[in-house]
């Protein structure tokens, strides 16, 4: 065991160094070093469900962070904008999954499979830029957050239908009640956008750091724990607990204590994707993963682009909106795995929708950095 994680870590920072000179997030580090170690290269890691359960609780914490760092907008602009862009993009989604169904003479489950897809971007990957170019906390930023946030609450359905889709149990109970308590929390998030502190005192505490991390691991996944129950994701629900903790001022050692945690559990679950990527498919598939791939991130971007165009945003921020959008995400993966497990896939498309969901991960941080260089070299220009 100690063989192996020292191998992990040492690979991992070898590729951050060289990620470090080319300015590009460590996420692809993490993929990489999975893909290499994985059971299809060096077969260090021969079971990649078992480091996939426990990377999962990375999303939990990633989530509970953005939860703790967001500020809950008053003005109407910067909810009803997200809504309007999150509600063309699923129409266009299903719209375009139609024709390449059309195209490809695909079942009705296969295209609602392509549609989800298209639904979903990347969280970890498109908070990470908001950060590293100061833009999580302006307006742009803010409603980019909320489309990913409005993403966390299809999930729920989402999941619920796929869950579902083959089964018995289905009943209207099953998909109404997810539906209500994302309504029940768009109410809550409503409310308690105008507090700027709840007052909770936590003395016993303060000075206790053992105490601190049991208590804060206990919030943010006990909260995961309890959507998941209800049929809803368990990041929505860590996102909540991190929404909540951001308004008690006697928490705020949380997001210290638990940042170690939050950098290791995801680390570990971006790993896991790179573990499940099937080189030998990948391979043996290189035309359909890398034209499946490079229609993704265009259409995404595209269609992206175009609703920020459509809410009065300049078009070098709409294009940088494009390229932030453009790839499909960590929940992407999630609905995928489901959809096999239930049978509503064939094993050859669920490799394929791995293979182009990872790549357009790691070619997305390219892409965006492209979008990146257009906004800033147009507003270098115009301030010329």
């Amino acid at each position: 065991m100690l063989w192996t994680v020292c191998i992990l870590c040492m690979t991992i920072l070898g590729l951050m160094f060289v990620l470090k000179k080319i300015n590009q997030p460590y996420l692809i580090a993490y993929i990489i070093a999975g893909v290499l170690l994985g059971p299809y290269v060096l077969k260090l890691f021969n079971k990649p469900e078992e480091i996939e359960t426990i990377g999962e609780i990375g999303i939990l914490l990633l989530m509970f962070f953005i939860g703790v760092e967001i500020n809950i907008p008053n003005k109407k602009s910067l909810i009803i904008k997200p809504l309007l862009a999150q509600g063309m993009k699923v129409l266009l989604s299903c719209i375009f999954a139609y024709f390449v169904g059309e195209l490809l003479h695909l079942n009705i489950e296969s295209v609602l499979l392509i549609a989800i897809l298209f639904m979903f971007n990347s969280t970890a990957v498109v908070v990470e830029f908001l950060k590293k170019h100061g833009t999580l906390h302006t307006a742009f930023g803010i409603i980019i957050l909320n489309i990913l946030l409005l993403q966390d609450l299809l999930l729920a359905p989402v999941l619920t239908v796929l869950k579902f889709w083959n089964s018995k149990e289905f009943s209207v109970w099953n998909m109404m009640l997810p539906v209500a308590i994302c309504l029940g929390i768009f109410l809550i998030f409503r409310k308690i956008r105008h507090l700027k502190e709840i007052k909770f005192s936590s003395t016993f505490l303060e000075n206790d750091h053992e105490l601190q991390v049991f208590s804060g691991l206990l919030i943010c996944l006990g909260f995961g724990l309890i959507a998941e129950t209800v049929g809803m994701s368990a990041a929505l629900g860590s996102f909540i607990a991190g929404v909540l903790v951001g308004k008690i001022q006697a928490f705020r050692w949380l997001e210290h204590s638990l940042l170690p945690f939050k950098v290791f559990f995801v680390a570990l679950f971006f790993v896991s994707i790179g573990l499940r990527l099937d080189i030998n498919y990948l391979l043996s598939n290189y035309k359909l993963i890398t034209i499946g791939t490079l229609i993704v991130l265009i259409s995404n971007s595209i269609m992206s682009a175009l609703f920020f165009r459509m809410l009065n945003f300049k078009w070098q921020d709409s294009f940088y909106g494009g390229a932030l959008l453009s790839q499909t995400g960590e929940f992407g993966i999630l609905a995928i795995s489901i959809a096999y497990k239930t049978g509503m896939v064939e094993y050859d498309l669920y490799k394929a929708g791995l293979g182009i969901t990872c790549l357009s991960l790691l070619l997305s941080t390219i892409w965006i950095s492209c979008g990146t260089f257009f906004r800033f070299r147009k507003k270098k220009l115009y301030l010329e």
